[in-house]
């Protein structure tokens, strides 16, 4: 936790990609002493805890809600750890997965079109050889789908959506999806929660979420760096 007031929210795009180009160029340690945040040694218990420092140092407010981070400017932040070619190092979580009650959800109703609609990329230096505060804030940039990208997201989404819909969740594995997967986001086993089972009856399962796959973030960093 930090002790120093809370950036306010941006009030518009701009003041937005200036405060991104303000801390361009930083290491994770000079952005927590800024703000005097504790750093912690690992990130095995809070894996989560670059991305809260960097949204409180933005003035996202979303929090966990099921909204952008930047509510009034519709804009989604997503830190993204990468190589040192540039590569990213894991999937991006984007949001959590309906198993149950989703008569009405749509692909233009669902959170996952809201959260990628428009997002704020940060990609961060994090090789695994690299102490947590020594990791290295690159230039975050803003992206749109394009109508092909988004065609891919709405595929995956439609076609594991429809599998829950018919109570096949535990036949969803990571390897669905071309571009957005379901896997298991839990904090332990023991975290169960109701999901449509076979034949439309309740069951007890992890709760999921969708992540977006490596190949994806990879193109949309090739395509914002020439890489």
């Amino acid at each position: 936790m930090s002790i120093s007031s809370r950036p306010k929210a941006p009030q518009s795009i701009n003041e937005l990609l200036s405060r991104i180009d303000d801390i361009a160029g930083l290491t994770v340690g000079d952005l927590a002493n800024k703000y005097q945040f504790k750093t912690p040694k690992d990130l095995l218990r809070e894996k989560g805890w670059i991305g809260q420092l960097i949204e409180w140092v933005l003035g996202a407010m979303a929090g966990s809600k099921p909204e952008p981070d930047f509510i009034n400017l519709g804009i989604e932040l997503k830190t993204l750890p990468i190589s040192y070619a540039g590569k990213p190092l894991e999937t991006t979580f984007v949001s959590v997965v309906p198993l149950k009650e989703l008569q009405g959800l749509t692909w233009q109703n669902s959170p996952v079109k809201k959260k990628l609609n428009h997002v704020l990329w940060l990609p961060i230096l994090s090789e695994r050889d690299i102490a947590i505060e020594q990791r290295i804030i690159g230039s975050g940039f803003l992206w749109q789908p394009s109508h092909y990208e988004e065609a891919l997201l709405r595929r995956d989404w439609e076609q594991q959506i429809e599998m829950i819909a018919l109570g096949e969740i535990e036949k969803i594995n990571g390897k669905l999806g071309q571009v957005l997967q379901i896997r298991p986001k839990a904090a332990n086993a023991k975290a169960l929660t109701d999901a449509i089972g076979p034949n439309g009856k309740i069951i007890q399962t992890l709760p999921r979420g969708f992540y977006l796959k490596t190949n994806f973030t990879a193109d949309i960093l090739k395509a914002q760096f020439s890489l």
